[in-house]
């Protein structure tokens, strides 16, 4: 059993998002230490590219932010190496294609390795064309985590039986960001991955409160929230911890 799923053993899983370098990489650092206390039990990591297509406004600006503070990928890995020091948490970096590809797949998958990282979502990756990214993971021990939308019932079954680390649920069609409230029946989605293969289930896109976190782990085994963290860092800059902080201790509240 991988770490990204011990994360999910004997507990409902809250799953923060951060974009690292938003403010700063240092504040990305002290972010991680400060979730992971607050009772977060994986976190992802986003590296920042110009071309996020599953984000909203609010992850657009942020990769925008990042970037032009000069962040680049071998820096964000220089990071996980720092926290590494400190803590042993699952992290999971989610990014695009393109970040892995002008990298070099094996060598990005090699250093993901190397740096303690633990799983790898690709929301621009269709599961018919995630072999390329598959195979390099497998060789490395890395998590390639497979998404399931609310549009994919026949091929639920399909994504979940090659599934690694965790499903990521999406819980609404259209890009990431915060939603008054959430539709779609993922009861109904958990049920067909897990009448597949016993694998976690994590819900994203669109969950900010506490109430929503809730109502979600009541099918699922996990929450996963970017844009609301990711909101504060915006609107609080290297300030933001504090902020980020007791919004993480609440959420994780509400999920156990």
């Amino acid at each position: 059993m991988s770490r990204v799923q011990e994360a999910f053993q004997g507990k409902k899983a809250f799953i923060p998002f951060i974009t690292c370098g938003d403010p700063d990489l240092e504040t990305t650092e002290q972010l991680v230490y400060a979730m992971e206390q607050e009772g977060a039990s994986i976190i992802e990591l986003g590296i920042p590219f110009s071309d996020p297509t599953a984000e909203g406004p609010v992850i657009q600006e942020a990769n925008l932010r990042a970037l032009s503070g000069g962040v680049t990928t071998e820096k964000v890995f220089e990071t996980v190496e720092k926290i590494r020091k400190n803590s042993q948490i699952p992290l999971v970096f989610m990014t695009y294609a393109n970040v892995v590809f002008s990298y070099g797949t094996g060598r990005f998958v090699k250093r993901m390795k190397e740096t303690g990282m633990d799983g790898l979502i690709l929301p621009d990756v269709p599961f018919e064309e995630k072999e390329e990214f598959d195979s390099v993971c497998r060789e490395y021990g890395i998590d390639l985590i497979s998404l399931i939308a609310p549009t994919s019932h026949e091929r639920i079954r399909m994504i979940a039986e090659k599934a690694e680390g965790f499903v990521y649920c999406v819980s609404s069609l259209g890009v990431t960001g915060m939603r008054s409230e959430i539709t779609t029946d993922i009861g109904g989605m958990v049920r067909l991955v897990k009448e597949t293969k016993d694998i976690p289930c994590a819900v994203g896109f669109g969950i900010s409160t506490p109430q929503q976190a809730a109502e979600m782990c009541q099918d699922a085994d996990g929450v996963i929230v970017g844009s609301a963290i990711v909101k504060l860092c915006g609107a609080n800059g290297r300030a933001c911890v504090p902020f980020v902080r007791d919004y993480v201790r609440k959420m994780s509240e509400a999920v156990k």
